[in-house]
């Protein structure tokens, strides 16, 4: 009786697919898959490439006082490939940003054909490099290249040091300027040499050398100099302004010379 249990059990399991019915279903599933993908990258392909959505329009937007949106357009439109979608934003971008005077650009798109570009231009403050190097620096302290017929005003300082200082010149002329302005001495033009000392020019003609440092440190021996030139000056009988040159490299004190008086003094600012 058990025998016959057995069989009949065995008998009403039901049996498993067998394989090549399972490997004809994956097959029909992927091919499914497939058909869609391709469906899919057929239908995006022809978006892509449609009139509709080729690239009829550029508006540019900023204060733009250097270029206009005709110049700009034909500096960069040659170089944009691409419909819409497809259209590299950081080719345009890099486009955009190697147009003379032009700092950042930030470019979007806007459906369905047109592309906003944001444009910061550089503002200079100041002459960069040596008189023969058409360079400028701008109020971001960043080096670029410019055409001086251009620029809105020819009153700026000059500045010079190693590109990669920059930014640490115009900070410190920045810090410098308003301690001998004070004393009616307009500071015009810095220097960092390659050995890391600072030398200033003044519009009277007048140079002082400031030594190495930090700001703290520079500012420390400049303090120095504008809270006791002024005594000094007069016991010559001279103003501030007769400053012809100065060197604050001195440990306890400073060399002066004033027009038509020279002198060594260590004593008035001890």
């Amino acid at each position: 009786m058990k025998a016959r249990d057995a069989m009949h059990m065995r008998h009403d399991t039901p049996k498993e697919p067998a394989l090549d019915v399972r490997m004809m279903n994956i097959t029909s599933a992927l091919m499914f898959t497939g058909v869609g993908v391709m469906c899919v990258l057929m239908a995006l392909w022809w978006v892509a490439r449609h009139p509709a959505f080729a690239i009829t329009g550029i508006s540019v937007h900023g204060d733009i006082h250097h270029n206009n949106e005709v110049t700009l357009r034909a500096n960069v439109v040659p170089r944009l490939q691409g419909s819409f979608f497809t259209v590299d934003l950081a080719k345009a971008r890099s486009s955009f940003e190697n147009v003379p005077w032009v700092r950042q650009a930030m470019v979007r798109r806007e459906f369905p054909n047109h592309l906003r570009v944001d444009i910061e231009e550089h503002e200079p403050v100041a002459y960069w490099g040596s008189e023969a190097d058409s360079r400028l620096l701008n109020k971001q302290g960043e080096v670029f290249s410019a055409n001086f017929g251009e620029l809105e005003t020819e009153n700026m300082p000059h500045l010079s040091g190693p590109d990669s200082e920059s930014t640490k010149v115009l900070r410190m002329f920045l810090t410098l300027g308003p301690a001998f302005a004070n004393l009616q001495l307009n500071l015009n033009g810095l220097e960092l040499t390659g050995r890391g000392s600072w030398r200033a020019q003044f519009k009277n003609g007048a140079r002082i050398e400031l030594g190495r440092g930090n700001q703290d440190e520079v500012m420390a021996r400049v303090n120095r100099l504008t809270q006791t030139l002024a005594q000094v000056s007069q016991r010559y009988g001279r103003p501030p302004q007769a400053l012809e040159s100065a060197d604050l490299r001195h440990t306890n004190g400073y060399a002066l010379r004033l027009r038509g008086v020279s002198t060594l003094d260590t004593t008035a600012v001890r």
